[in-house]
């Protein structure tokens, strides 16, 4: 659409220039033909007649529900089952021919027709929301009872597999929202009910290791970037509050090793994450999005963990009783196995291509992380089941905390990137107030330690800015 704005305003400077004899007309031609003036006419074309099948497609969709409202009391079962499967089966075909068209025209050296495959992809998105309609209405039917978890898991597993027959980031995006919502609508009755093991609630305890084995294959599928993101951000977010390690001390029954393996696990197994573990993958795609990752939860855990009370505690549990705890804690072992085989296999891969270090190993190098994972599952571990430590877990993840944000500041530097220096930056700067601010310090004290970060920022950010500048004018001269 920017492109299009672009060649929009050109062709009319252009044929201004040309008027007033500031272009000759063959000079007119070739700025035409580089920026196919020509094709601005097909494309506004296509662009209006997706926007009038969209809003006749609308209308014809409000009138069939409108139809099937009127008339639904009256129907039987059967007629209301046919009725609806029969909507989404033809929805969905005629989107998918619909949107494979411009491929199959494109093999064959026609032109492409874009707005077909737009068009091809919002009636497939339709009828995925159309799939969600019929659960609902198939249990009202048969009168079919089910929680809002059940829904959700079952529409967003339906939708996960139209993505992989489809490759469809749309769909792909779509199937881990919903799978998302099914699992905290379900989470509730994981921590506070102790009903039978129903196969959503059984979902809901395995879903770090469903979200993984599902949408990060998904991801590769689709080539989407942002589908691994989400199943990677999912996967830690799901581990995390189906084992809840924090504060430590918060399940003093529970086996010491579950915080150690809750908490280790997402950096360990993002920072060796590699693409070509897959056979049939020969590029890493999705490798530095992974370490990105990694140093993020590395991040996350050094900070909540640099903190007293966690490492106080609480003398009972706060989600339930005991007995729950135990009981959907012993299901997440097969998790936690598998998690912890496929982070073995990955570290071993690592260290066998280990002779082509990737770019972010400048600074952060596999000794260091491997350091800093060990700091996380032997402290906890060992506050937990041999000593309490106290005062002194706060401090030496303070020190993992600052030399991360050091390394990061490092990295910004040594490669010239933004993103990590700022990154380092901020994250010293938090570290900096959320002490003084865990303690009960001196108004002034505070205010002087406020004015300190903000210099120090605005100073190193002017410094960085301009050895940036200054090295990129050496490079263009």
């Amino acid at each position: 659409m920017i492109f299009d704005n672009f060649q929009r305003k050109l062709q009319k400077e252009a044929q201004l220039w040309r008027d007033e004899g500031m272009l000759s007309p063959s000079q007119y031609q070739q700025i035409a033909d580089r920026y196919q003036f020509n094709k601005l006419e097909a494309a506004a074309r296509d662009r209006f007649m997706m926007i009038a099948i969209a809003v006749g497609g609308i209308l014809l969709v409000i009138g069939v529900f409108t139809f099937a409202a009127a008339n639904w009391l009256a129907w039987s079962r059967e007629v209301k089952f046919i009725l609806m499967m029969s909507l989404f089966f033809t929805i969905s075909i005629t989107g998918f021919y619909t949107w494979r068209e411009p491929t199959l025209a494109k093999k064959d050296g026609k032109k492409p027709p874009r707005s077909k495959r737009f068009l091809g992809e919002a009636l497939l998105i339709f009828a995925a929301f159309i799939l969600g309609a019929n659960l609902i209405l198939m249990a009202q039917i048969f009168n079919i009872s089910g929680s809002t978890a059940e829904l959700f898991l079952a529409w967003g597993f339906g939708v996960s597999f139209m993505a992989y027959g489809l490759s469809l980031n749309s769909l792909g995006i779509m199937a881990i929202i919903l799978v998302q919502i099914g699992y905290w609508a379900g989470l509730g009755d994981l921590w506070y009910s102790s009903g039978d093991a129903g196969w959503a609630r059984l979902a809901v305890r395995h879903m770090p290791l469903i979200s993984w084995l599902l949408f990060v294959p998904l991801a590769y599928f689709c080539r989407s970037r942002w589908i691994f993101f989400l199943a990677a951000l999912f996967f830690a977010a799901s581990l995390q509050f189906n084992l809840n390690p924090l504060p430590l001390l918060n399940f003093s029954d529970v086996a010491p090793w579950v915080a150690s393996f809750a908490l280790a696990l997402p950096p360990a197994i993002f920072w060796s994450y590699d693409d070509l573990l897959f056979p049939t993958i020969s590029y890493r795609l999705f490798q530095p999005l992974a370490r990105n990752l990694a140093l993020i939860a590395f991040g996350l855990v050094f900070y909540a963990l640099s903190f007293r009370w966690q490492w106080q505690g609480f003398s009972s549990n706060s989600f339930g009783s005991t007995n729950n705890v135990n009981n959907y804690l012993s299901l997440p072992i097969i998790d936690l196995g598998i998690l912890s085989g496929l982070a073995v296999l990955q570290w071993l891969f690592l260290l066998r291509q280990r002779n082509n270090p990737p770019r972010r190993e400048v600074v952060f190098n596999t000794g260091l992380i491997a350091t800093f994972l060990g700091f996380i599952v032997v402290v906890p571990f060992w506050h937990q089941a041999i000593s309490r430590i106290g005062d002194l877990g706060s401090f030496i993840f303070n020190i993992l905390l600052g030399v991360l944000s050091w390394g990061l500041i490092q990295e910004g530097i040594k490669l010239s990137d933004r993103k990590s220096f700022w990154g380092g930056m901020l994250l010293l700067t938090l570290l900096v107030i959320s002490r003084m601010l865990e303690y009960n310090t001196d108004p002034l004290f505070r205010s002087m330690v406020f004015l300190m970060c903000g210099s120090l920022l605005i100073s190193a950010g002017l410094w960085f800015e301009g050895r940036l500048t200054s090295s990129s004018g050496k490079k263009s001269s």
